[in-house]
């Protein structure tokens, strides 16, 4: 057989001399199942697929140019489950509009390690959970992905916790989300929401923060003013990045991605986190971490317009000592925010962004350092704040004008207040009442 003949036979076959593709098969499923533990080739084109596909043997994926379109809003795009080094590069994921909003993820990967999501565009999977997820995985990579359009109005239940005891209309939506994992890197992605912009119009056409149940009890958590009213303004509940699992995800490495109109930046609740070189345009909140966050490095990011705060550190309700064993239940290793460093960030336009109207205008913190959440959580402990800048960039463009922050930090006080914070070698613009609620000892 000559050279033209062999090249023919694999293209007959569905199997191209740099490796499987999908033509000559009859769905993306049927080509991977016959080649499994190889990445399979989508070329350029559209994919219309009606089931989750999925990746279940070691080293399997999908790579190409092409455009996979999930037309049941119920089911996930791909779902990869128990397969070490699978992968799936440069595809398009995506929804037909009508069928935008679901409950599913775009791409889920489960129980894998070395699993590896590059140079992806996922587009409007526009879902209350995340757009992107790692669960239970090791090692896993989201490198130079973009996220567009993946929030969605929803409610917000909580009303199965004695901590808040309601339900409300919210924006909510995840693009990112690592959870229950180890040595995770997430790097070099653009999460973007150019959809639901936060105005007034969207608050008043989605009733966004009204209450829709409640508990015959006011939660610990809720608000005297919000539970009197049925009404909260804790609507923007997105999230680009989420880092979550505090008892379990720990060695995650947050670089050099870029975040565009979110309700948070980044949501930390892990332990040894490196967030590192990232960008946040115009989100309520930059960063946070909390729930039983140590050991979270926050260095030499941008945070540009944002409204309540751009780095904020404190206990969470799921911070907690640690426990003995008792009454037949295991001892549990304690749960607690600190020994954490933030240093050389920079914090400009502060309360310049398109969230700034959401809490009635009253100007937020760029730098918060809170007390718990609940009396019993240990305080936030040990953390080093050096080389930082909070701009008043408002100075530059109206030198007459007051900052749009009253503080460039504040420290809550209290029992669980905020114990042995360092601070050195920082630039600090005052707010309009100062510096600092607090003198800021070195």
């Amino acid at each position: 057989m000559n050279g033209c003949a062999i090249v023919l036979a694999f293209c007959l076959s569905g199997i191209s001399a740099e490796g499987p593709s999908v033509a000559g098969y009859a769905t993306i499923q049927e080509a991977l199942d016959a080649n499994p533990g190889k990445v399979v080739e989508v070329p350029a084109g559209d994919h219309e697929i009606h089931e989750t596909i999925r990746i279940a043997t070691p080293g399997g994926g999908l790579s190409g140019t092409g455009r996979i379109i999930q037309t049941d809003p119920s089911k996930a795009i791909v779902r990869i489950d128990h397969a070490d080094g699978a992968l799936l590069r440069g595809l398009t994921l995506t929804r037909p509009e009508g069928r935008q909003e679901t409950e599913a993820q775009a791409v889920i990967a489960t129980d894998s390690r070395d699993v590896t999501l590059a140079d992806l565009r996922v587009l409007d999977n526009q879902s209350r959970s995340a757009t992107i997820e790692l669960r239970r995985c090791e090692d896993g990579r989201v490198v130079g992905c973009l996220v567009q359009n993946y929030q969605r109005i929803g409610v917000d239940d909580r009303t199965d916790s004695p901590d808040n005891g309601y339900a409300f209309r919210c924006v909510i939506g995840t693009g990112i989300l690592v959870a229950e994992c180890r040595g995770t890197l997430v790097q070099g992605n653009t999460i973007r929401e150019d959809r639901l912009v936060a105005t007034p119009e969207l608050k008043r056409t989605h009733e966004l923060g009204k209450f829709i149940k409640k508990n015959a009890v006011r939660g610990r958590l809720a608000g005297v003013r919000d539970w009197e009213r049925g009404e909260t303004d804790n609507w923007m509940q997105g999230t680009a990045v989420h880092i979550a699992s505090p008892e379990s995800t720990d060695f995650t490495r947050v670089l050099g991605n870029h975040v565009e109109r979110a309700g948070q930046g980044f949501d930390i609740h892990a332990d040894r986190v490196i967030l590192a070189q990232n960008t946040v345009d115009d989100a309520l909140i930059g960063m946070k971490a909390m729930h039983g966050s140590r050991h979270v490095v926050v260095i030499g990011n941008q945070f540009a317009r944002n409204s309540l705060w751009s780095i904020g550190l404190m206990p969470g309700a799921a911070s907690h000592r640690a426990k003995p064993s008792d009454d037949g239940r295991p001892a549990s290793a304690a749960n607690v925010d600190g020994g954490s460093i933030i240093a050389n960030n920079i914090i400009s336009d502060f309360g310049r962004g398109v969230t700034r109207w959401i809490w009635g205008g009253h100007p937020g913190y760029p730098l918060r350092f809170d007390h718990g959440q609940l009396p019993d959580n240990p305080p936030l402990t040990d953390v080093v704040i050096q080389g930082n800048v909070v701009y008043a960039s408002d100075r530059d463009d109206l030198p007459a004008a007051a900052p749009s922050y009253r503080y460039a930090v504040l420290v809550e006080g209290g029992p669980t207040a905020p114990v042995g914070l360092h601070f050195s070698g920082n630039v600090f613009h005052p707010g309009s009442e100062g510096v600092s609620n607090v003198e800021l000892k070195p």
